[in-house]
């Protein structure tokens, strides 16, 4: 039996676009803070409760970003620890589960919120509401900017190569900063409406429709990041993995493990039997083109 690595390098599996999300996961956390602030002292100067609530559920998000922003430090701080058998590739996914938990939060928040002031209406002063609502937006459209653009890169990275997963610390953070745009512009329209055509009904409609659309993306980014973290099997790695070792007909595999380690890269254990034509060294050069595969450990047995 012959057991290989591929080589021996450092567990170090951090996105190639790391350095440039941290900064604008940071910046984005400024703006959240900065507008939070804003919100909570207009609804205490005003008297308006609905700007209020809006000042929280914007400290709720700040939290979440935060904790990407903290991520991101994290594991480049610790990137190469021994502590941690695979590096710290996949704290991003941690951070974006955490995220994903606290939207999910907020999204019952409103929900519940809205239900309340669905059956007893409150009195809303709707030009200084949707005043704040408009600067709201703005922000989170400055913030969708900023994140969009690794966001991107990260889609873009993925369509080159084809299997690899996107860095969904950043997706988290983007995910809230869509929830917040999405909050602004139902709770632009409702106030409008509320202000123009008296409907006041509107608002709090608006509110469980925005929750209903936030949860399912909590629940999709919560999906994927468990995946991860349990270190899910990725089916399209591990087919192309068995077709390369397969398809001479020399050998088969009779165990493969396949997880992600990191926003770019992949971790696999191969278990071969094969005919003496062959070797440790052989599969691994069938591997080569599988370029998601950053550790790759051989076990070898001749039939």
């Amino acid at each position: 039996m012959t057991l290989l690595n591929n080589h021996v390098h450092e567990h170090v599996f951090l996105g190639s676009s790391h350095e440039e999300n941290a900064r604008r996961t940071l910046w984005v956390v400024l703006l959240t803070l900065v507008m939070m602030v804003a919100e909570i002292a207009a609804g205490y100067l005003t008297g308006s409760m609905a700007l209020l609530a809006d000042g929280f559920h914007m400290a709720t998000h700040a939290g979440a970003l935060g904790i990407a922003a903290a991520a991101y430090a994290y594991a480049k701080r610790h990137a190469r620890s021994p502590r941690f058998s695979f590096g710290t590739g996949k704290v991003g996914d941690l951070g974006g589960f955490a995220s994903a938990l606290i939207l999910a939060l907020v999204s019952l928040g409103i929900a519940v919120e809205s239900v309340m002031r669905l059956l007893e209406p409150a009195e809303v002063q709707f030009g200084t509401a949707t005043l704040i609502a408009i600067v709201g937006l703005v922000v989170n459209i400055v913030s969708a900017l900023l994140l969009g653009h690794g966001h991107s890169h990260d889609h873009d990275h993925d369509h080159d190569h084809h299997h690899s997963g996107h860095d969904n610390n950043l997706q988290s953070a983007y995910v809230h900063v869509l929830a917040d745009a999405l909050t602004s512009v139902l709770a632009i329209a409702a106030l409008l409406a509320g202000r123009y055509l008296g409907w006041v009904w509107l608002d709090p409609v608006m509110g469980i429709v925005g929750a209903i659309v936030i949860a399912r993306w909590a629940w999709s980014l919560m999906g994927v990041t468990a995946g991860v973290l349990l270190d899910q099997t990725d089916e399209h790695v591990a087919a192309e993995i068995r077709e390369l070792i397969e398809q001479a007909g020399d050998a088969r595999i009779t165990d493969l493990h396949v997880w992600r380690v990191g926003p770019e890269a992949h971790a696999a254990i191969v278990s071969v039997v094969g005919s003496s034509t062959t070797d440790a060294d052989g599969i691994r050069e069938r591997l080569k083109p599988v370029h998601e595969v950053s550790h790759l450990t051989v076990e070898f047995r001749a039939a």
